[in-house]
């Protein structure tokens, strides 16, 4: 019988050391196998040690005495009740927002990843794709590469789709919360549009193709040596992963 496939799931639960030892096994095989995921597991290791040191100071306090249960019932009997009302409010506030902080370090993802990266991708892809008027801002590739490469402080490399049926369009520098991007558009001989993103990365900066959805558009993302790249078009991600695989294939010649 087939080994079951290593799903996102499996890698956390493998950090949390939550997984059954034979799935344990099957995941550490896993990651002996595919270093650039081993890397992001890594990474997300580091940040549980972080945030378990981070909070550690916080779990060896005494409980403060005016916190303590029969100092409140105490209290209850020598307070009006406006001022117990008082009380409770800023008790259900003050805990509240220590557990929310504690709850946002723990599921945030973390910030510049794939996971924003696609957002990103798909966001643009919505904005520009469907403009009729003017979706790129340059058209010269060549002024295009020397415009990003320049931008982005690093050399870019434009992929050439013209052999899977696909047209340079332009493209533009877009904004995103983790600074500039390079968006490339292209369109086919019907008329539909794609879009390549791609940007430094600030984390998962060495990750395997992944696919994403929004709407009604998919796509793929990955990032190679610190630097992110998103597909989106039209339709299902895996009608776009052969682009996916000749996009990535072509940035990693450069």
């Amino acid at each position: 019988m087939s080994q079951r496939p290593i799903a996102e799931d499996d890698l956390h639960a493998y950090v949390d050391r939550a997984l059954e030892p034979e799935r344990e096994a099957e995941v550490a095989a896993y990651l002996k196998d595919h270093p650039d995921v081993a890397k992001r597991v890594a990474n997300y290791s580091d940040q549980r040690c972080w945030l378990r040191s981070a909070l550690a100071p916080f779990a060896e306090e005494p409980l403060p005495p005016q916190l303590n249960l029969s100092r409140i019932i105490q209290g209850q009997h020598r307070r009006p009740s406006s001022f117990r009302w008082a009380i409770a409010a800023m008790l259900m506030l003050a805990i509240g927002g220590i557990g929310g902080w504690v709850i946002r370090g723990a599921t945030q993802l973390p910030a510049g990843g794939i996971a924003a990266l696609s957002q990103e991708a798909s966001d643009s892809y919505q904005v520009y794709a469907s403009d009729r008027t003017r979706p790129v801002e340059l058209r010269d590739s060549t002024e295009l590469a020397a415009w990003v490469s320049s931008r982005l402080r690093q050399p870019v490399k434009l992929p050439d789709l013209s052999k899977s049926g696909y047209r340079f369009m332009g493209g533009r520098v877009v904004p995103t919360a983790h600074g500039p991007a390079a968006m490339y558009m292209y369109d086919d001989d019907r008329g539909d549009r794609l879009v390549v993103l791609t940007r430094p990365m600030t984390s998962d900066q060495n990750a395997p193709m992944a696919p994403h959805a929004s709407g009604n558009v998919g796509g793929f993302s990955w990032a190679d040596d610190g630097m992110g790249y998103s597909l989106v078009g039209p339709g299902s991600a895996e009608t776009l992963r052969p682009l996916a695989n000749e996009i990535r294939k072509q940035a990693r010649s450069i």
